[in-house]
């Protein structure tokens, strides 16, 4: 089976979960059971998956069939000390019920929510038919159009709920938000880089503060399953009401960071790097396309800084290849590029010489 596609984070100290200790059981079987998921007198078994940092993620075995199970933790799995509110996965079960209508075929369905327990459940993607972006992308399976069909459906979220009163106020997360991305990220790059504080602080301010679409705060391959239907968006507990820019450039970063560690690949990720923008880009109505292109940019090379100063490093990078990350982004940092392509260009340029 491959890595857990319901996990959220990447992370290099992510445990492996042998078992479930008796507490973990028995908190399951009552959300479960709140959720009229099981019967009474029936005995659900319950296989723990791997990889995420900030949930409980199980396969519940259960006389209707295998479902999938998510409760919230309050301390992430991480080597640094990382807390976040449980009641993001309120906010998780609200963002799929709402792209659910603008995108059915790219969220799973949700079977039960159980505040009282800060857990929910969702419908099980077998590994035979799904299969995670990153999983694939590391493994050489890389497809442009696949890349394209991920930036259609976030357009498409996003024109959607851009300007929308009252999905702003369903979505006010912005602390969740400020806890789960902005601190963790661009927080702990400014402590370990206080250079650096002035402006990694301006971007966070600037992110905070903008209240555009809804975004889902983890856009990363790891979150996105292939299947039959085209791309599942998962593990969206960061939801938030705010800039949509994020998203693009947080997905983008991965395809700039995989090309660090796979050299032979490097040319078909900057493609799915190019695909992906310029099928987002050109969607975007909801705001001037080029002031939004421009925040785009200056987000990844903090981004790109946070992958590997910030609290959830990427795991698949060397120090040799952290320190080139480091030196790129610092660079950009200090004159941020105002196009995508031309960051593009410049990773590029960066990698050859």
């Amino acid at each position: 089976m491959p890595a857990d596609p319901h996990t959220p984070n990447d992370a290099a100290d992510a445990p492996q979960h042998p078992s479930l200790i008796d507490e973990e059981t028995e908190a399951l079987r009552s959300a479960l059971a709140r959720m009229k998921l099981v019967d009474d007198d029936e005995a659900a078994r319950f296989a723990p998956l791997t990889g995420g940092v900030s949930s409980l993620i199980v396969v519940a075995h259960t006389a209707r069939g295998p479902l999938c199970v998510k409760r919230a933790l309050e301390r992430l799995k991480v080597a640094a000390d990382w807390r976040a509110p449980v009641e993001r996965n309120q906010a998780e079960v609200a963002w799929i019920r709402t792209v659910a209508t603008i995108a059915p075929d790219s969220v799973p369905r949700v079977l039960g929510h159980d505040a009282e327990g800060d857990a929910f459940a969702m419908e099980y993607l077998p590994p035979e038919q799904f299969q995670s972006w990153k999983a694939l992308l590391l493994a050489g399976s890389v497809d442009p159009a696949t890349a394209a069909r991920v930036a259609h459906v976030l357009a498409a979220i996003h024109a959607a709920t851009a300007r929308t009163p009252g999905l702003q106020a369903d979505f006010d997360n912005a602390d969740n938000f400020f806890a789960l991305r902005l601190d963790p990220y661009f927080g702990e790059a400014a402590r370990r880089h206080p250079d650096l504080a002035p402006v990694l602080q301006r971007l966070i301010d600037d992110v905070h503060r903008r209240r555009t679409a809804l975004v889902h705060g983890d856009v990363s391959p790891k979150n996105l399953m292939i299947g039959p239907r085209g791309p599942i968006f998962l593990d969206a507990e960061c939801a938030t009401y705010g800039d949509p820019a994020f998203d693009l450039s947080f997905c983008l970063n991965h395809l700039l960071l995989k090309q660090v560690c796979r050299p032979a690949l490097r040319a078909p990720l900057a493609a799915c790097f190019d695909a992906m923008a310029g099928t987002y880009l050109p969607r975007v109505d909801w705001e001037p396309p080029d002031e939004f292109e421009r925040r785009a940019a200056a987000l990844l090379p903090a981004l790109l800084l946070a992958r590997v100063d910030g609290k959830s490093p990427v795991e698949y990078l060397d120090e040799a290849q952290r320190t080139f990350v480091r030196r790129f982004a610092v660079e950009r940092l200090h004159t941020p590029p105002a196009t995508l392509s031309t960051l593009a260009l410049a990773w590029k340029d960066s990698l050859s010489s």
